[in-house]
């Protein structure tokens, strides 16, 4: 019911060529779904066209990733930087699914316009979204979809030099689109964190959009400082790009957190400023990105959803931040392996992205894995 084919080679058709050789009939397949990376963006439309003709597939998803990840021809793979593509082909129950067309501004409407509510029929649906963080409304419009449709919206934030780089059934892009499935197709999804905790858990008291000036009733900048040790307080300057902050998610029951980075540190005055405004009583905590946590915690993720499947695993998609793979895990394909040794030769794709969406909420650092059984 699920095939996957990943090639790489020098221009868009030898690789797609590749691809479709590899990919082999799947002649009951209504749904495919494909990744492609950035030096074959421009052709994204005759990839699509290529595809619809030679499988006789015609509804497609997909995007444009800063790298691509795939499980299938025996072999986890990782393409960054090179002409690459990942294809899976999957047979749903025909009323299961609809493609959601480009919703590329905020409508107090747009849910009656673009979502057919006979797909919506069984709550809650699992809606599969790429989003283009070129509208600076994005993440507004994927809250209004969220409570528009009572989904659990999951997927990738993306970014691309192409301006139309999603394909939600045609080429489109500015917005996001994606794929809404309802409770007749099975699926389990998590996700694993990249970051380590550092110290404990603050409350805000005092701050102004993203700038944090208290925290626990004291300075906050002396706080960050005692959290992070003496040897990284030494150069502030420098210290953005290893330490992040973390802002618990309210009500789970698993520890689960946000990271956003932090922009910069003033001693000075005593503030900090993070890329997520926050208000007082909000909590937060230091992390810093971590290859050992990092492992453990994706393998302990997939061995968890392996548990969680009730049906054997029929295909995957994963979605992980383009600051993980070889720059987290220190070698190209190590993090698919990862999935791959646990789960064997499922047929899986992946994209790199510029952030990971998981229950309507926006990560970084993060890994997405969704199980089809």
């Amino acid at each position: 019911m699920f095939k996957c084919s990943h090639a790489q080679n020098t221009d868009w058709k030898t690789t797609l060529d590749d691809c479709l050789h590899n990919l082999g009939e799947n002649p009951k397949a209504n749904i495919g779904f494909f990744y492609v990376t950035e030096p074959i963006a421009p052709f994204l439309s005759s990839i699509l066209e290529t595809l619809k003709a030679d499988t006789g597939i015609e509804k497609w998803v997909g995007s444009v990733g800063m790298g691509i990840c795939a499980i299938g021809n025996d072999e986890g793979k990782e393409y960054f930087d090179v002409p690459a593509i990942a294809v899976l082909t999957a047979t749903l129950p025909p009323d299961s699914f609809e493609i959601m067309e480009t919703i590329d501004e905020i409508e107090d409407e747009h849910g009656d316009e673009k979502i057919d509510e006979n797909v919506l029929s069984q709550v809650p649906s699992i809606i599969l979204i790429h989003a283009d963080c070129g509208n600076e409304q994005v993440l507004e419009i994927m809250n209004d979809i969220a409570i528009g449709t009572e989904g659990y919206l999951l997927g990738a934030l993306t970014l691309s030099e192409a301006p139309k780089h999603h394909v939600a059934e045609s080429i489109t892009g500015g917005g996001v689109s994606g794929l809404i499935l309802n409770s007749k197709v099975n699926v389990v999804t998590a996700l694993t964190q990249g970051c380590q905790p550092i110290g404990i858990t603050h409350q805000i008291t005092e701050c102004s959009e993203n700038f944090i000036i208290g925290l626990d009733g004291r300075n906050a900048v002396e706080v960050f400082q005692e959290d992070i040790g003496d040897i990284l307080s030494r150069d502030l300057n420098k210290v953005a790009g290893f330490v992040h902050v973390a802002l618990p998610v309210l009500g789970s029951d698993t520890g689960d957190y946000v990271v956003r980075n932090l922009l910069g540190v003033d001693p000075e005055e005593g503030v900090f400023a993070i890329a997520a405004p926050v208000e007082p009583g909000d909590q937060l905590m230091f992390v810093s990105r971590d290859s050992n946590t990092a492992q453990k915690d994706l393998a302990e993720m997939v061995l968890k959803l392996q548990k969680r499947a009730e049906n054997p695993i029929k295909g995957g998609i994963y979605i992980s931040c383009i600051a993980r793979g070889p720059n987290m895990f220190g070698e190209v394909n190590a993090e698919i392996q990862i999935i791959k040794n646990i789960l064997g030769n499922i047929p899986l794709i992946g994209l790199y992205a510029n952030g990971e969406i998981s229950n309507n909420r926006l990560y970084s650092y993060t890994g997405v894995l969704t199980l089809f059984t």
